[in-house]
């Protein structure tokens, strides 16, 4: 146990003077990282793409984002998206415009195509089936 005396408060600033963004010779200078601007989308385009059926889903992919028709899976009549890691926030935007949502709890991106339906707590490749799109009708 440490007592009074032999604790040091050498170098150590107060609250105010650690979060200084003032440059000072003796003490490290904290900064705040500059806010990045949200990408705007068209919600206009998000709203008309969500209700393409799959087959359109998949000409606009191939069209407007073939990095994402290389990966893109049909499950049943939706098409799903997945990568590894975290996306950019231009990434995430395109995918929102072309009408893709985030499925937190598959961690993939999903198109509905048109169809809504309700939550199924099972994997639907297993009752739907899946291919990859490129596998059927390559670039």
């Amino acid at each position: 146990m440490k007592t009074p005396s032999k604790i040091s408060n050498e170098g150590l600033l107060s609250r105010p003077e650690q979060l200084s963004t003032e440059s000072n010779a003796t003490s490290k200078v904290t900064k705040t990282p500059k806010q990045i601007p949200p990408v705007r989308i068209s919600m206009k385009h998000r709203r008309k793409n969500r209700m393409l059926p799959t087959e359109s889903v998949l000409n606009l992919l191939r069209s407007e984002a073939p990095r994402f028709w290389e990966v893109a899976e049909v499950v049943g009549k939706w098409v799903w998206i997945q990568f590894e890691g975290k996306q950019s926030r231009e990434i995430t935007a395109t995918l929102s415009e072309l009408g893709f949502h985030w499925n937190n709890v598959r961690q993939v991106w999903q198109h509905p195509c048109g169809m809504v339906s309700e939550r199924t707590p099972f994997d639907p490749r297993k009752k739907y089936g899946s291919y990859f799109a490129a596998d059927v009708k390559p670039a």
